[in-house]
């Protein structure tokens, strides 16, 4: 039997009696730290062993590192990076881009894997527009969708020589979106054609990564009803257009976007055809609730989370000292160890 289908948080910098022996119970097959959970390169190690002990298996381990705003291992232990659309703005061309974000992620992959983490939720494939929140702005890559896909390119490629796997995120597009979905639900009002021609196109250009993070975003042009998470009509677009076919993630299930008893959340998720639930905040009662709604990974789901584990590999031999020479040389410094 697999794994049940979900990724928890947990609250702390080591895990509490009760969160032992409900991780045993519940046999998640991943896990997400944040924050609040690390404090120095030693206890995170222990902390990322002590999650997968609970398992009796070498479960993923995941992390929002992206470097800028977003990043939950930050200096003086770990590196700390200057935002990613600042990054790619202040370099002239496209190549050069691509380069600083391969060495990059590179780089993080390195801190990551040394922590004990083999996840990152990266690369952000959305599209920058005119109305694109303040929360995920300068997040992104750029305005040109070709561009975008370039760069994710470079960081999916930094990670995987650095043996973590990426998840692209936001699918099918948040870029468009004028609200932050942790704590209201954006409508993005495009027509089909519009979407396909910018927001899907980095995500089309990169369908062969092995997982993907769906949007809490509602596209009208696509289904009126529900968000992207909740929407059996978009999930086909996800994997009929765009032609994704590898594990597909919720975001978190507590952001507020969205609403109901955990138990609809996540049963709407897996009807509409998502693999795999994320719930992120550590809740004991929000967890229980959405572990007792998800399903074992069983037939399509569980191959695509086999086949996206088997990429993750050993780190290829690197000079990481010169990796971050050239780094540094390209960004003219901006790198602070």
């Amino acid at each position: 039997m697999g794994a049940r289908a979900v990724i928890f948080g947990c609250r702390g910098t080591r895990l509490t009696a009760a969160e032992r022996d409900f991780f045993r119970e519940a046999d998640p097959w991943g896990f997400i730290l944040f924050a609040r959970n690390i404090e120095s390169p030693a206890q995170l190690r222990a902390l990322t062993s002590e999650l997968r002990e609970t398992t009796g298996r070498d479960a993923p381990v995941l992390i929002d590192q992206e470097g800028g705003r977003v990043a939950r291992m930050r200096g003086p232990q770990w590196r700390e990076w200057v935002p990613a659309l600042e990054e790619c703005e202040r370099l002239p061309d496209r190549a050069l881009r691509a380069r600083a974000m391969y060495l990059r992620y590179r780089l993080i992959a390195a801190e990551l894997r040394a922590a004990g983490i083999d996840v990152n939720c990266a690369p952000v494939l959305d599209v920058v527009s005119p109305g694109t929140h303040p929360i995920l702005r300068n997040r992104c890559y750029g305005a040109d969708p070709a561009e975008v896909a370039a760069i994710g390119r470079a960081v999916a490629e930094g990670l995987l020589a650095g043996g973590v796997l990426p998840i692209m995120k936001h699918m099918p597009g948040q870029g468009r979106a004028d609200l932050d979905s942790h704590a209201a639900l954006p409508v993005v009002e495009a027509c089909h054609t519009a979407l396909a021609a910018t927001d899907f196109a980095p995500f089309h250009a990169l369908a062969d990564l092995p997982m993907a993070m769906t949007a809490h975003v509602v596209y009208p042009a696509l289904d009126p009803d529900a968000p992207a998470t909740l929407s059996a009509r978009v999930n086909r677009v996800l994997r009929e257009e765009i032609g994704f076919g590898g594990l597909l993630m919720t975001d978190d299930l507590s952001m507020h976007a969205l609403s109901g008893p955990f138990e609809t959340r996540v049963t709407a998720a897996i009807a509409a055809g998502c693999d795999m639930i994320l719930h992120c905040n550590g809740d004991p009662a929000e967890m229980a609730a959405v572990a007792a709604a998800a399903p074992r990974l069983e037939a399509a789901a569980r191959a695509r989370a086999e086949a996206a584990l088997a990429l993750r590999a050993a780190a290829s031999d690197a000079d990481v000292a010169g990796i971050a020479a050239e780094y540094a040389e390209l960004g003219q410094g901006r790198v602070r160890a």
